[in-house]
């Protein structure tokens, strides 16, 4: 019998906080200390003094920078050779010493991920029960079981609490919470409008938290949010105009982070995943086309590089 080959293929590895219980325990929030979105963990860059005055910053010169006899190059365009040869005696002054490694590169702190520490308001309304949801695992894919009529649900109540898990990244609080917003808009579109402004904080947070994951995932549902009432006088998406100071900030940061992939296919197109910064300009198309006449001028205060496609 021939060797068997083995198709092992790698998955990415399901987010797992350490202060998630168990299905019989809840979320240990007692040690969660900071904030969502925060800017605690956000690494510093030495800020380069020479660039904002006539200072220059110099460093003391050690023995070991100066140049030593026979490492020159002798007057010629091409340094010898050098000798990696051990001595029979090491010295450190000698012996070629072990490169050093390479410091990570700090990237820009506007595009770092803040923190999203497990402690959404729909994570422990559903540990504790008190939300009238549960997965139905189907033969396809995933839905939500409702132990309610979604049209006798307080969206007041129980709306704010959905926007709010859409910054988990841990299942099933993930699927639940975003799923759960999609039912809700579709099934009860009449009573988002009275509820908009308690939604603004939790889209502020998810937002803040500068995952891509998360922004993508609000990205659609905020499309899917001023599209909910399409049919009626697009009221949700000019209710959403007083608060673009609250959401677009975030988008004007990452709405030129595209993948560029040359003449390369991206298969994962549908998801739209790859393509940050243009599914950011379909959000704002969105809001303009729905937010009403003050719209465009809102986006461009806060997004100067967005065009019109309504004036246009």
């Amino acid at each position: 019998m021939g060797r068997q080959v083995l198709d092992i293929k790698t998955h990415q590895k399901l987010p797992n906080f350490a202060e998630t219980g168990s299905c019989f325990d809840a979320t240990n929030t007692s040690k969660i200390k900071c904030r969502p979105g925060g800017h605690d963990s956000v690494p510093i860059k030495q800020v380069d003094v020479s660039a904002f005055s006539y200072q220059k910053m110099t460093t003391k010169r050690t023995p070991g920078m100066y140049q030593r006899k026979h490492t020159g190059t002798g007057g010629t365009l091409c340094p010898p050779k050098k000798d990696t040869t051990i001595p029979e005696f090491p010295d450190e002054n000698v012996c070629p010493k072990a490169e050093s490694k390479k410091e990570k590169k700090v990237e820009f702190s506007a595009f770092v991920e803040r923190a999203n520490p497990p402690n959404t308001e729909f994570r422990r309304f559903y540990e504790r029960g008190d939300l009238p949801v549960q997965i139905d695992h189907g033969g396809v894919h995933n839905r939500i079981a409702w132990k309610v009529a979604i049209e006798k649900l307080d969206f007041h109540h129980y709306l704010p609490i959905f926007f709010d898990g859409l910054r988990e990244i841990e299942e099933p609080y993930a699927f639940l919470s975003e799923q759960g917003v999609y039912d809700m808009m579709q099934v009860g579109s009449q009573k988002v409008l009275p509820v908009i402004p308690q939604l603004i904080i939790p889209i502020k947070t998810a937002l803040n938290t500068r995952n891509r994951s998360v922004i993508v995932k609000v990205l659609k549902v905020l499309q899917a949010l001023v599209k909910c009432d399409e049919n009626s006088q697009n009221l949700v998406g000019q209710a959403l105009v007083p608060y673009y100071r609250q959401i677009l900030p975030v988008l004007n940061i990452f709405i030129r982070q595209n993948d560029n992939l040359g003449d390369g296919i991206d298969y994962g197109q549908k998801k739209r995943n790859g393509g940050l910064g243009e599914l950011i300009m379909d959000t704002l198309e969105q809001f303009e086309i729905h937010g009403g006449d003050d719209a465009f001028i809102n986006i461009k205060y806060l997004v100067p590089v967005y065009q019109s496609v309504i004036f246009n």
